[in-house]
This record gives C-alpha cells, structure tokens and sequence, in this order.
C-alpha cells in the first residue's frame, strides 16, 4: 500500500463505525485498585465487525471481551483471574457522511454477565442505547461515543446498575501512519452517585506483516476521578495491539 493508503486505513482506526474489520487487543495496568489498593491487568478483546444491511446502511458490530487477573483488589480475596462482564453494541449507520460531514451510528448496547467469578463481575444482565458521532477532517478525527446501560435481570442481591458512558476523542493521523490520540472513558454511576475516569494518551503506528496490515502502539492515562472502594488512582498504562481485514 501506499503512504496515503496507510494513512487512510490508520484514519479509519479511529472511526468508531468505520466499514472495516478490526480486532485490537487492548491491555491495560492500573494499580491502587480499591480498598485493597491492589493492581489490575485486564486485556480487552474488542472485535470490530460492519455488515451491510442495505445499499446506504451498515451494521456495525462492536464487542468488548476481557480477560482480568487482579491481586489484592477485594480485600480479603486474594488474587483473580478469568473472564469479566461482556459489552455488546450495535451501531445502525449511513454508509456516507452527511452533507455537512457528520458519521454517526445509533443503536443499542447488551452488558452480558460472562465473568468466570463474582469477584469479575456483576451477574447482571444490561441493555440500553448507544450512539457515535464524529467528523474527520484533512488528518483529525474528534467525536464522541455514548450509552447508558440499565440492569433487567440477574443475581438481585448485587448491586443495581444505571451507569451512562462517556468517550469524548480526538486524533491526529500522520502521512506516515501514526495516529496521536486524546480521549477519556468516563462512567457515571447513578446509583452510587460516583465519576470512574480516565484520561489517556496513545500513540499507534500502522504497518504490516507480509500482506496483513496491523496497527501497534500504547500510552498513559490518568485516573481524574474514581471511586475510593472500587477504582484506580494514580498512572496507569496501556498497549494496544490491532489486527485489520480490509476489503
């Protein structure tokens, strides 16, 4: 490929809804992880799937899967490992841009209690709306993507969730296929009344192996705001790793 094809595919890494397969493999380490002031690592597996369901439309699948071992994080508890809570959205989404260049998706998102042990997860299950909005522009990309997840069944003796998500982001994509990104993942709980967010730094490099593109790169990210018996404080650290299946 050429330089403006890597950099067109590196572009299309930080559209949410972009119509291209992907599959990161996102790790991250946090430490002073609840009342234990423990550590984490937890490897988000996040397959990025489109289908296009009509001549002007796609469905775009976007999963996340995580593999969590922790030390110290429940007091009491010791260390765990295995898997943790699923999150399943689906975003409907115009195949072009608007006339003012607006991509947007809308649609809806499924938390699936997948963890291994209690201790990983919320044995509920979750559904709510999501929705993406961005606007790319010579090498930026900013935008945002949102949802809100209520419970509807599951274990009643855990606790409620009425959560929304926030991730706010920009990107700088260079001729040469870096892309400098900016964003947070804040979660409000409404329940517990309560900010869990992070700000991160990352910066990645497209490249390939042979004939397969992929992408790699990692950054920093601060803990503005957590909770005090469940979140992180301080640095944390992230690697990212993506694999891309372009038409």
């Amino acid at each position: 490929m050429s330089s403006a094809d890597d950099q067109e595919l590196a572009k299309k890494l930080s559209n949410p809804v972009a119509s291209l397969i992907s599959v990161p493999f996102q790790l991250n380490y946090d430490e002073d992880v609840g009342a234990g002031n423990g550590e984490r690592f937890q490897l988000n597996i996040q397959p990025v799937i489109p289908f296009g369901i009509s001549k002007d439309w796609n469905l775009i699948s976007r999963t996340i899967f995580p593999i969590v071992s922790q030390n110290d994080v429940v007091p009491s508890e010791g260390s765990q490992f295995g898997t943790g809570d699923t999150v399943q959205s689906l975003f409907f989404s115009p195949k072009a841009p608007t006339a003012s260049g607006l991509i947007w998706g809308v649609g809806p998102v499924f938390l699936l209690p997948t963890a291994s042990e209690n201790t990983l997860g919320s044995e509920k299950w979750g559904a709510g709306p999501t929705g993406v909005v961005l606007r790319q522009s010579g090498p930026w990309t900013v935008g945002m993507l949102a949802n809100h997840i209520w419970d509807y069944a599951g274990d009643s003796h855990r606790n409620d969730i009425n959560s929304t998500f926030l991730q706010p982001f920009t990107s700088y994509t260079t001729p040469a296929a870096w892309t400098y990104t900016v964003n947070s993942e804040s979660t409000y709980d409404w329940e517990a009344n309560q900010w869990s967010a992070p700000v991160n730094f990352q910066i990645t490099k497209l490249t390939s192996l042979g004939s397969q593109p992929f992408s790699v790169g990692g950054g920093l990210r601060y803990w503005v705001e957590s909770p005090d018996d469940s979140g992180p404080d301080g640095w944390g650290v992230r690697l990212i790793a993506t694999l891309l299946f372009p038409e």
